[in-house]
């Protein structure tokens, strides 16, 4: 945008330079498909792997980037599915991440299966189902209490110790109706007294309350139930259908640590993972959250897409160099917004070796020189992999050295970038306020 107001100075109206930038940005996504991307099936799980390590490299896990590439990689590959069409698909909701306080980073586990970070409601209840039939209620399975506002008048005394009666009779009820169906794993939102555990313990079934609704909605979604927000049926009574069961391979309690949670693993529906993080405190685990989410992106986007490109400003320095040779070749004025899109691009190059405190200048004429000869001369076609090497100071070849990342993203960023440039570029007036006078009696004073 800078460099077309640079243009713009020079009298050359803004709709040339936005017919150029289309031009440059269109014949750089087509250069990156088809002579920058590596496809992610030759490169094997080792590729996938590099893309999570490069994602991690400036997180606070780069330290322990080989140990959760796996995980992560792990995570992808358990959840992705294939359609009719061949193409893939990594639905990332279907993967929980926990947070367990204490223990090392290096303590962090993989789990297949959706864990949640509950426990039994009881001790005594039975810690594994084995082919489970899930029922997911949203409601309270306590001591049934008269909604506010309303109130019952008794005339003889002794009909209030059967009103009592009758209060813990109704949650019975429920819970006979939702064992009768083939329930042996009740998951709740709301809460289960204590009075009422017994009937689950002598069922043989699992009891687990208060847990996270969205939580809920993916084992829903994972093991076909229905989530049941009361039991009341079309006349009136209540009534519980054992087509609203999920069903499951086996829900069991796994400890990790001081910290227990329920994992259900083998689902009907669909794969599911969940990723158990191990750390010093809470601030901790939370960071490291956060890198594994970006990290799983990135995995997910190369898995999906198939190709992924080599990192260290390689890709911007060839392009900027494949744009220049374009715009020798028009003889027309969006020449000019081409040649300043090439030189845009190296921008982030230059970024880098002054972060890295390299001398920007050096390096960067040094890779263009670089990838120069590999575009004119075929048999250094390999050389268009070459990138910045940061920690070392020189050049190398960041394909293989492990540095790429996935093709749509660098796609997806040239994109937007040349969207928002265009869109600023469109605007011929901008209407500006006066800012507001002081009055005379502020004057004055």
């Amino acid at each position: 945008l800078k460099r077309a107001n640079e243009l713009v100075k020079q009298n050359i109206h803004p709709s040339s330079i936005i017919s150029g930038y289309r031009l440059a940005c269109k014949e750089a996504c087509k250069f990156i498909d088809n002579e920058l991307s590596i496809k992610v099936a030759d490169l094997g799980r080792a590729g996938l792997i590099n893309v999570a390590k490069t994602s991690m490299s400036s997180k606070i896990v780069s330290r322990n980037s080989d140990f959760f590439a796996n995980i992560v990689v792990d995570t992808c590959q358990r959840i992705k599915s294939t359609n009719s069409k061949g193409e893939s698909n990594v639905p990332l909701k279907s993967v929980n991440i926990l947070k367990s306080t204490g223990g090392s980073a290096k303590e962090s586990l993989f789990c297949e299966g959706f864990a949640l970070n509950c426990t039994v409601a009881a001790s005594t209840m039975t810690k594994s189902v084995k082919n489970a039939k899930i029922a997911v209620l949203d409601f309270n399975l306590q001591k049934m209490k008269l909604a506010q506002g309303i109130s019952v008048k008794l005339t003889d005394p002794s009909k209030l110790e059967d009103i009592r009666k009758r209060e813990s009779d109704v949650v019975k009820e429920r819970i006979k109706l939702i064992m009768n169906a083939g329930a042996n794993v009740v998951l709740t939102s709301k809460g289960i007294d204590d009075q009422n555990l017994k009937y689950f313990i002598e069922a043989g079934a699992m009891a687990v309350r208060r847990c996270k609704k969205d939580d809920l909605r993916h084992i829903c979604k994972a093991t076909g139930a229905t989530m049941v927000l009361n039991l009341a049926n079309m006349e009136g009574d209540e009534a519980f259908d054992a087509a609203m069961l999920g069903q499951a391979e086996e829900v069991v309690q796994t400890r990790v640590s001081d910290n227990e949670f329920i994992q259900i693993k083998g689902t009907k529906n669909a794969c599911t993972a969940s990723i158990v993080l191990r750390g010093p405190n809470d601030t901790m685990l939370e960071e490291m959250e956060r890198s594994i989410h970006d990290s799983l992106c990135a995995v997910k986007r190369a898995i999906e897409k198939g190709a992924v490109v080599p990192g260290g400003g390689a890709v911007e320095t060839s392009l900027s160099i494949y744009l220049e040779n374009i715009a020798t070749t028009l003889g027309s004025r969006e020449q000019l917004a081409i040649a300043e899109f090439a030189d845009a691009l190296l921008v982030i190059p230059k970024t880098l070796c002054i972060n890295a405190a390299l001398d920007a200048t050096d390096m960067v004429a040094r890779l263009r020189a670089t990838h120069n000869a590999a575009l004119l001369d075929e048999a250094k076609r390999s050389q268009r992999m070459v990138g910045l090497d940061l920690r070392g100071g020189a050049l190398r070849n960041n394909l293989d050295a492990g540095v790429v990342e996935p093709t749509i993203s660098k796609v997806k960023s040239i994109q937007f970038a040349t969207e928002a440039a265009i869109t600023l570029l469109r605007i011929d007036d901008l209407i500006k306020l006066n800012p507001k006078q002081p009055r005379q009696e502020d004057q004055c004073m």
